[in-house]
């Protein structure tokens, strides 16, 4: 099977490719990238030693490189996993949101029609579902209802998605998953910049009075349920995801500070984020009992272990947080 990845350097897909390639000695795969910002190449610098994996840079929103793609590869599958996902980056310029989260979709989608590939998998968020009080859990047939910019682009592509299937019988999945941590997390998102800060004993920024509540996901069991989805998943069907792993975002902050052994005075509250949903959590019950889907980590052992990779791999944050992000860094918290 010939799979296409788009977002192949990113975080979640980049940790898919080394999974699935690990897992699957006879498929072959193809990383498709735009490599902006968040995209880095040196994340993939181990597959591409892999005879079964092919890099092509191109953007999912450029309807030619798409197409080209397609007729040159002829791919079975289309997992997409290229997004713009953050969601304060969203707040100050939604434009670059919608074109790449709904327009780049629907240029995937079509070329999926055209060539008619056997499956269509779409990597979508909680977000989708917007907020959730302090008891209660997401479940697949929780009305969307986005309160950012980017959960909105990606409650929309989830419905462009529904449409493909609904009017030309595209065969199509959609995971919705929980926060997710591990290796090659871009240093704007929670827990590798904490560990980041922290290390080079910066203050650390935290929303508000820190207790807005994330269900954290380690990326190596939303990989496995992807792989399901994928293999197994029945056309047409949406599956949540979920660690069940629900912490406050100070809790996490402060297991980090602990596990590093640095003093709890670096962390400095910021003004919250507009719109900052309050509470995610998500009902994994579909994926686990239709599926057959477990996770792997505890949220105890995925962030030691999540911790330590940052510890060992310095060259990957430093190549990372430069150019770009500092300038990012400074306009979102150094105010």
């Amino acid at each position: 099977m010939r799979i296409v990845v788009t977002g192949s350097a990113g975080f979640i897909a980049s940790n898919f490719v080394y999974y699935y390639l690990d897992v699957h000695p006879d498929d072959e795969l193809i990383g498709f990238d735009a490599l902006t910002y968040a995209g880095n190449i040196k994340t993939i610098e181990s597959a591409l030693q892999n005879k079964r994996f092919t890099f092509i840079k191109g953007d999912i929103t450029d309807k030619n490189a798409v197409d080209d793609l397609f007729r040159r590869k002829t791919p079975d599958v289309i997992i997409n996993f290229a997004a713009e996902s953050h969601v304060d980056r969203s707040i100050s310029d939604p434009e670059i949101f919608i074109k790449s989260n709904v327009l780049g979709t629907q240029v995937l989608l079509n070329a999926a029609k055209e060539y008619g590939v056997e499956k269509y998998v779409q990597i979508s968020t909680d977000e989708v579902y917007g907020t959730l009080g302090e008891t209660g859990y997401f479940t697949e047939t929780t009305p969307l209802q986005p309160n950012s910019p980017y959960s909105a682009s990606k409650a929309s592509a989830d419905l462009v998605v529904r449409a493909y299937y609904e009017t030309f019988n595209l065969p199509v999945n959609i995971t919705r998953c929980s926060n997710n941590y591990g290796p090659y997390q871009f240093p704007e998102k929670l827990i590798p910049l904490m560990i980041s800060n922290a290390l080079e004993d910066k203050k650390l920024p935290i929303y508000g009075d820190g207790k807005n509540i994330r269900d954290w996901l380690h990326v190596y069991d939303h990989c496995t349920a992807i792989d399901l989805v994928l293999h197994d998943g029945k056309l047409g069907e949406v599956y949540n995801i979920g660690g069940h792993n629900e912490r406050q975002n100070i809790q996490i902050v402060k297991l980090i500070l602990e596990a590093l052994g640095k003093d709890e005075s670096l962390i400095e509250f910021v003004d919250d984020r507009l719109g900052h949903d309050r509470r995610y959590a998500i009902d994994s019950t579909k994926i686990r009992e239709n599926l057959g889907w477990e996770p792997k980590y505890t949220f105890e052992t995925g962030i030691k272990e999540t911790i330590q990779w940052y510890l060992d791999n310095p060259d990957w944050m430093g190549q990372v947080k430069s150019g770009e992000y500092q300038e990012y860094y400074k306009k979102m918290y150094l105010k």
